[in-house]
């Protein structure tokens, strides 16, 4: 403009007209310079990046520069066979990414560079994107850089106070998957970032310090693993800041947060904006870098004021409504100079705040209000009147009630599709801190719906919660889950074809987890309580199969936790114990006085669960209890309670009126792409009808399992075993508990009937583990050829110290009424074995064509059950074999050979012992209701046996009473 001006004064000796004429001209070009200096402002701000915007690098005036790259990628319908793909954006997928920033539609056309409309394929370099805006149109060159796909850096908070001491969390999220990663994470400088103050959680293997990350325990693994630690790191200066570098670091399983840093006591000295920034880079298929876009940006913002008030979140691992809904805390760091505090309080929304008449101490950092109105949305913030951080701090909720799921559009009449509505209501409820959500008298029907922190499901008496078809599919994965979708064979290798690839190593149903009724991914304090129904209506499959249907119906599973923390489902507490009435074939709580209390209106009434009503995978600190399954419906329920790689559980008070497998089922897989330790676990009160296994340790085994203790179960019927271990994967089992006592006392002696095999441990070497080879061999046993796969890099498991008290067994017969009406009588059909204690020895060499060419890793050729004692255990069987099943000699139990079934008949009609160290039985009797002419006991190659006190029938007298096989140490006491 000051050039215009200049021009005006040299204008002056020219006519009237010309001079009318060149201002004219003038003004018209200023006025066009002015509006495209408009235009040009006003379209930077046309186009933003959507949230979640992994191909978006840059975004200009006139341009958008686009990923493109190749990664690995499988969905459940993916060609086992397919390469890499490509990661360029689809044009028809291009709304999903870019966004008007005034919020209104994206209304695109793309055009190619001979400006041909573009419909799909992907953005390349020289199309163009045409904009609709307002009336107009607007233009923007495209171009595409070969870039791996934009991660994602979130702070857990975002504002913070100077001069106070806090931690602050950071989760990185790459955009792609990748073995052998490197992420680099910007640290600005005032926040020092040292190997000892900041710990990492790699793709959810645990919380450790820098400095240990080398060390850690990258799980079990075959020696054919690329990995032998978790990942490197490094801490350097970077400018005024610091560099943390993960190497190394196997990004190919995702587990919904790649990183989770953790740099403790940061204290800010200035006020002002932190960034933060994140980059990373891929090694396969393609060494790319990721751009460092906005989202991998975080920004730290700190003031002066207090911006940490937060309501404190409570936790209890069993549901009590007292005091629950009328009082709430809230912290927050202390302010020390504050001559005076007030809390604040709306009940409006925020427009209007009012002081709480309490009195806050300077320097204190927590306060309790009570007596508050029930049903209502509380706002809160504090009120600082002098001092450094004078002013009021950032806002905190409550809701002084279970909030109706209606009044967040929630229908509930059994028609609409409630989905969306409560996937709202829960985010909503997760964003202001956590609270209940009450779901009253109605039919809710729903396809997945996403459970989130501290956010509580109450399911009143008449409600009703039914699974829809349509749930969300299966996540995709950098492998395929093709070369295993139904069960292994002991002559199928493909399953070990790849031994990286974790998707085959465990059931389909274990492997994928988003298909689901409920799913939660790393979240915390979630409960679904309450007396209600829920049923999944026909809607969730049971078949190992699944993935072969159509999209929209792979749902199996009703309850899913990946990596959770602090987790109950339950109907309302009770003291009392439950247990099971013969007559009425109905459960009841034990009175003080010896009544029994039929009255179970406090159960959580599940039905129609499909593959799993719960699949737990590497989730802590779980409690299930009181809850009553297929008593409005028996069909479509598969295993109940699965808990794959979790700690501290407590399981209580479960009736199951027939399910088609395992009622309490605990083990360990690959699933999350590492093998996770189990330990800790309390059952109690478990009375169920299976198809399967009332109570069983495995069948996968990938990782050691420790310190579990069962007391009190009640075993209707089940057509596998009443009480299984099975180490399939090289697991070491020990220290498991029947009927011990350490879950509260014994009140009655636990009852096994209709079962196949009341107890059935074992060790087999089928070896289901990341890195894990097989092999073909043919091999000579006991005069049979077998031809099999066996383990070869991948040791046998472990199974000891095993206690086993107080339980009366009869009808001893696969009684289970699963296959229709409630118990069938045994007539001779039915599949019947005694108890079972197998361990496992690999093939003898000189057996063997071509000798085993391989050693285990730590040398054992046989996996010994070691210090298993029964004590007060009364054996009822049927009988009736003749004196040639004493020649019965079961296999060896190998890869694709786990069950009962494998092993045929034993020569034993009471406990049939192999490969065992330290067997007794104390104070135990056996006895048939049909003469029995097998031997009552048979060791084989066991060592230390004590047999004492052994109750058997007066009328065997034709074989002896203990057969030992290659065994010593024996030492027999029988009472006749």
């Amino acid at each position: 403009m000051m050039k215009i001006s200049a021009s005006f004064v040299v204008l002056n000796t020219l006519t009237h007209h010309q001079m009318t004429a060149i201002r004219t001209f003038i003004l018209l070009i200023v006025s066009f310079l002015i509006n495209a200096v408009d235009a040009e402002a006003s379209t930077k701000e046309i186009l933003i990046p959507g949230r979640d915007a992994p191909n978006i690098i840059r975004i200009t005036a006139d341009s958008v520069i686009f990923v493109t790259g190749i990664t690995r990628s499988f969905t459940v319908d993916t060609p086992e066979d397919q390469g890499p793909v490509s990661t360029g954006l689809e044009v028809s997928k291009l709304s999903d990414q870019l966004k008007m920033r005034d919020g209104s539609p994206l209304i695109f056309s793309v055009y190619d560079s001979n400006n041909q409309l573009k419909r799909d394929g992907e953005i390349e370099s020289g199309d163009m994107l045409e904009i609709t805006v307002g009336k107009g149109k607007k233009r923007y060159k495209t171009g595409v850089r070969r870039k791996a796909m934009a991660g994602k850096l979130i702070l857990h908070q975002e504002n913070i106070r100077v001069n106070t001491t806090t931690d602050l969390v950071l989760d990185f999220i790459a955009g792609q998957r990748t073995p052998k990663a490197t992420v680099r994470i910007m640290i600005p400088e005032g926040i020092p970032v040292t190997p000892e103050n900041t710990t990492v959680n790699v793709i959810g293997r645990g919380e450790v310090q820098l400095s240990g990350l080398a060390h850690q325990s990258i799980g079990k693994t075959g020696t054919n693993y690329s990995y032998k630690k978790t990942g490197e790191v490094t801490v350097e200066k970077y400018g005024k800041g610091q560099v943390i570098t993960f190497s190394n670091i196997d990004l190919r399983p995702l587990n919904g947060i790649d990183l989770r840093i953790k740099i403790k006591n940061v204290r800010l000295r200035r006020t002002g904006q932190y960034s933060f920034k994140a980059y990373y880079s891929t090694t396969e298929p393609e060494a790319l870098s990721s751009a460092g876009t906005e989202q991998e940006t975080a920004i730290l913002t700190a003031g002066k004021t207090v911006a940490d008030f937060r309501r404190n979140v409570i936790k209890m691992p069993t549901y009590q409504d007292d005091q629950l809904y009328t009082q709430a805390t809230f912290l927050w760091t202390p302010v020390s100079d504050a001559s005076e505090i007030t809390l604040l309080q709306s009940t409006d929304g925020g427009k209007q705040w009012i002081p709480v008449n309490t009195r806050i101490a300077p320097g204190s950092g927590e306060i309790t209000i009570d007596r508050l109105d029930p049903d209502k949305l509380y706002l809160f913030k504090l009120d600082i009147k002098s001092g450094n951080s004078k002013g009021r701090s950032n806002t905190a909720y409550f809701y002084s009630g279970k909030w109706d799921v209606r009044k967040f559009g929630v229908r509930g009449d059994g028609e609409t599709d409630d989905t969306d509505s409560i996937n709202a209501a829960i985010a909503y409820m997760n964003r202001i801190g956590g609270g209940t959500l009450l779901f009253g008298g109605g039919i809710y029907s729903m396809r997945t719906i996403h459970l989130k922190s501290n956010v509580w499901i109450y399911v009143d008496r008449d409600a009703v919660l039914q699974a829809l078809s349509g749930s969300d599919e299966p996540e995709a994965t950098w492998f395929s889950d093709k070369a295993y979708r139904s069960g292994l064979s002991p002559t199928d290798p493909k399953p070990y074809a790849d031994p990286e690839n974790y998707l085959t190593k465990q059931d389909v149903g274990h492997t994928f987890f988003r298909n689901t009724m409920f799913f939660a991914e790393r979240e915390d304090n979630i409960k679904i309580i309450g007396n209600g129904r829920i049923t999944g209506n026909g809607n969730l499959a049971t078949s190992d199969r699944v993935m072969n249907n159509a999209p929209g119906k792979r749902a199996d599973k009703m309850f899913t936790f990946k990596l959770c923390t602090n987790i109950e489902i339950a109907g309302f507490h009770s003291t009392k114990d439950l247990w099971y009435d013969e007559e009425k074939d109905e459960p009841y709580y034990m009175e003080q006085d010896g009544l029994k209390n039929f009255d179970v209106s406090n159960m959580l009434h599940i039905d129609r669960g499909g593959h799993f009503v719960l699949l737990a995978t590497g989730t802590d600190s779980i409690h299930v209890h009181n809850t009553y399954f297929a008593k409005h419906h028996t069909g479509n329920a598969r295993d109940i309670y699965d808990f794959m790689a979790c700690n501290h559980v407590t399981v209580t008070n479960i009736y199951s009126k027939v399910s088609s497998d395992d009622i309490v089922k605990l083990g360990s897989d690959c699933s999350l792409g590492f093998t996770r330790p189990v330990k800790n676990y309390w059952v109690r009160n478990i009375i169920g009808d299976t198809n399967c296994n009332l109570f069983q340790i495995g069948s996968e085994t990938a990782d050691d399992i420790q310190d579990v203790y069962v007391d009190n179960i009640y075993v209707l019927g089940s057509n596998k075993a009443g009480f299984s271990i099975s180490a399939n994967d090289g697991a070491h089992i020990k220290n498991i508990y029947l009927n011990g006592g350490q879950t509260g006392p014994i009140h009655s002696r636990s009852v096994m009937k209709r079962t196949r095999a009341p107890f059935f441990i074992s060790i087999s070497n089928r070896g289901r583990v990341i890195g894990a080879d097989v092999a073909m061999f043919t091999f000579e046993e006991n005069g049979n050829i077998r031809k099999e796969l066996l383990c070869t890099n991948s040791n046998i498991g472990k199974v000891e110290n095993i206690f086993i008290n107080s339980i009366d067994i009869s009808e001893v017969y696969a009684g289970s009424s699963f296959r229709g009406g409630r118990w069938k009588a045994y007539d001779g059909s039915q599949n019947e074995a005694t108890p079972i204690i197998a361990g496992y020895s690999l093939p003898k060499p000189e057996k063997t064509e071509g000798g085993l060419n391989f050693t285990l890793p730590d040398g054992r050729h046989t996996g010994y059950i070691t210090h298993i004692r029964f004590y007060d255990v009364n054996l009822l069987v049927k009988g009736g074999h003749p004196v040639e099943d004493t020649q019965a000699y079961p296999p060896e139990i190998g890869v694709g050979r786990y069950n009962v079934g494998d092993l045929k008949i034993q020569p034993a009609y009471g406990f049939w012992v192999r490969h065992a160290k330290g067997f007794e039985l104390v104070n135990c009797s056996i006895a048939y209701e049909s003469p029995d002419l097998r031997y009552p006991v048979v060791l084989e190659d066991v060592t230390g046996a004590k047999i004492k006190s052994l109750t058997i029938p007066s009328d065997n007298k034709t074989l002896p009473l203990v057969k030992e096989i290659n065994s010593s140490q024996v030492v027999v006491e029988i009472e006749n």
